[in-house]
């Protein structure tokens, strides 16, 4: 067994336990059906750019669920978009990787809101350009981290020997790719981030209702 693989198997068990401790949460009907409905919507949105290589608004939509509804939910919808999505395209020992790398996504996205907001959600439907500012950083920066999270995959699956040229050179290979995911990331931002913002917080503040 490589180490890929391995590593495969880790990743499976910390995802089994995550469901674990989920399945064993108390949560609220509404909010279940808020996490099935993100990750439905993020798959099912990287199948009609599959023909353009690694730009889709998948990234896009894990962030923000993250930064709207906290770092659990924001994880656990990233983790679903890979399975969902990969139904339709193409399932693989990858799609592990890419539940990891979605929702670390997630996650990141409830981090710096939490850390913005010191604990409290945005209330209204605007918020503050600064906060606009970190999410199109972090947009930008997993376009290249979630695309070496996926080399490091490939790298220890097909590249021999494992060795720091080897890495600098599938990193090199796959920079074109990883712009396109940070710009493409920014560019949804840009074009569609205040609007889903407005709409996810609507959501949010009639669950705080419920």
């Amino acid at each position: 067994m490589n180490l890929s693989a391995s590593l495969a198997i880790i990743f499976l068990v910390l995802l089994a336990t995550g469901v674990y401790i989920y399945e064993h949460r108390k949560i609220r009907a509404p909010e279940l059906a808020l996490i099935v409905s993100l990750a439905a919507i993020a798959g099912v949105s990287r199948i009609p750019f599959a023909g353009i290589p690694s730009v889709q608004p998948a990234t896009f939509l894990v962030l923000f669920s993250g930064y709207v509804f906290g770092p659990f939910i924001g994880c656990v919808v990233g983790s679903m978009v890979a399975p969902i999505s990969n139904f339709f395209l193409l399932e693989g020992p990858w799609t592990v990787w890419q539940m990891v790398g979605w929702g670390l996504v997630g996650l990141s996205g409830g981090v710096a809101q939490l850390l913005q907001m010191r604990g409290q959600s945005p209330k209204k439907g605007t918020v503050p350009w600064s906060h606009q500012r970190v999410l199109l950083i972090l947009g930008f920066a997993w376009g290249f981290l979630f695309g070496w999270l996926m080399n490091v995959w490939y790298w220890m699956t097909y590249v021999y020997p494992l060795n720091w040229q080897s890495w600098i050179s599938v990193n090199a290979a796959s920079f074109l790719f990883d712009m396109a995911h940070a710009v493409g990331n920014v560019v949804f931002i840009l074009l569609f981030g205040k609007p889903l913002l407005a709409v996810l917080l609507r959501f949010k503040n009639k669950l705080s209702l419920t």
